[in-house]
């Protein structure tokens, strides 16, 4: 797919990265790495106005909600949006939308291996390291709210509050990694999950990431999703770049211009 099959929107894309995340990491004034890599440029080629916002790594889902609405309100005063959410930012976005007042400045949602419903490998992680990572991180000035905010009791509780919101259209991406896809740093959560839910991107199940009236499913780990390159697969020539996947999101939400 190129950039003339994709379509330009009227309203700003706005990519939303996840846990520990970031927009753009610069060094002397030059880009180093995008956390969406070879996405933006690729939806920017047809003449879509492209926003990544930076939230913070490790607090939870309703003070990045907050932080989101702010990045919006700054960035774009005026007019609706579409948003593209990976991960925990498919939880931010859902939050802002539903209770912050921004259902009349969001047109789409597509989340992108979003545990909706939490994730096991979260409840595996926190009931083991919880009481070890919290020192660790009070030490560094970091909030941990954000992994609890994941395990699948908070994300129960979090749907129950949170609804979708009648006039905004939600669509998501979910993850599956197996076989020579499955890198070396996967395994393990990835057993986790598929023991708990079956087919998952390493961290997040299918049923976890499904939302929505849509829901695509795409071959890879939870960072290919954002188009991260599985080394494993490339080095036996099965990797290609997923930012194509991408216009393919964008053509889809072309419809409800």
């Amino acid at each position: 797919m190129t950039a003339n099959d994709i379509p330009q929107l009227g309203a700003p894309i706005v990519l939303v990265h996840g846990l520990c995340g970031y927009d753009r990491v610069t060094a002397f004034g030059r880009p180093l790495k995008d956390y969406f890599p070879g996405i933006r440029p690729q939806l920017e080629a047809s003449g879509n106005r492209v926003l990544m916002p930076r939230l913070s790594c490790t607090r939870g889902v309703a003070a990045r909600a907050g932080e989101l609405k702010r990045y919006l309100l700054a960035n774009v005063p005026n007019g609706p949006v579409h948003l593209i959410g990976h991960s925990m930012g498919g939880l931010d976005a859902r939050y802002m939308i539903s209770q912050l007042g921004m259902a009349d400045r969001v047109r789409t949602l597509t989340t992108v291996g979003t545990p909706h419903r939490g994730s096991p490998f979260a409840d595996w992680g926190m009931k083991r390291f919880a009481g070890l990572l919290a020192p660790f991180f009070q030490f560094l000035g970091l909030s941990t709210q954000a992994f609890f905010d994941l395990t699948s009791a908070a994300c129960a509780r979090f749907n129950a509050a949170v609804r979708d919101v009648p006039g905004v259209r939600y669509f998501s991406v979910a993850g599956v990694c197996d076989g020579p896809l499955l890198g070396s740093g996967w395994r393990v959560p990835h057993e986790i999950v598929r023991r708990a839910e079956g087919a998952n991107d390493g961290v997040v199940s299918v049923a976890s990431a499904t939302w929505g009236e849509h829901t695509d499913v795409w071959d890879g780990d939870h960072l290919n999703l954002v188009n991260w390159p599985n080394r494993e697969a490339r080095k036996r020539g099965m990797w290609d770049s997923l930012a194509p996947d991408y216009g393919r999101i964008i053509r889809r939400i072309a419809a409800f211009e």
